[in-house]
């Protein structure tokens, strides 16, 4: 429940179809995506937006003529979209591995959540990149696969392995050598 009585003046409304074989839950600001392949959470900021959960759609409404709340109408709704694709299909992002002379070595610690780089651009010390949430990655050959239901996971592990071999202070088009994202 708002903190402060809301003043309706003009509601916004959006309308989020609910995959087949997605359980919802609502509860105030809160939503709980469950599916086949796992259960994602999110909290919304519970003074703009209304979540409402109907028969096969979820209404997400906002009290407000603003352009931003037109905005974060829209930015729930996706995210919303974006949770029930996660727990149907999941997403993934392949990355490539990119060197001129020192062959770039890769490791996954599961334990530690880390991504270990050794031997890029000759450097003895390793680089460390964090694998957020539960995303899963793998190394084969010389490309690494990031999977998992949560887009922004994903995404914030593919940049993690990337900033990792961003090369500071030297020309890009001679060094070229690092990570980078294909698909």
């Amino acid at each position: 429940m708002a903190k402060y009585p809301r003043v309706i003046t003009q509601a916004q409304e959006v309308e989020v179809p609910i995959v087949e074989g997605v359980d919802i839950k609502v509860s105030g600001s809160k939503i709980t995506v469950t599916g086949p392949k796992g259960t994602l959470e999110k909290s919304f900021h519970d003074e703009i937006v209304e979540i409402i959960k109907g028969d096969g759609t979820i209404k997400v409404r906002v009290y407000g003529k603003r352009k931003f709340h037109r905005a974060y109408l829209n930015t729930v709704a996706s995210h919303i979209r974006n949770m029930m694709k996660g727990v149907t299909e999941g997403f993934s992002k392949e990355m490539v591995i990119v060197y001129a002379h020192f062959p770039i070595k890769v490791e996954v610690d599961e334990a530690r959540k880390m991504v270990k780089i050794t031997n890029f651009l000759g450097e003895r010390a390793p680089r460390y990149a964090k694998i957020v949430g539960d995303t899963k990655v793998r190394v084969e050959g010389d490309r690494i696969y990031i999977e998992g239901i949560s887009k922004e996971d994903v995404g914030q592990t593919a940049a993690n392995i990337r900033q990792a071999t961003k090369i500071k202070d030297k020309d890009p088009r001679v060094f070229m050598d690092g990570i980078y994202v294909v698909k």
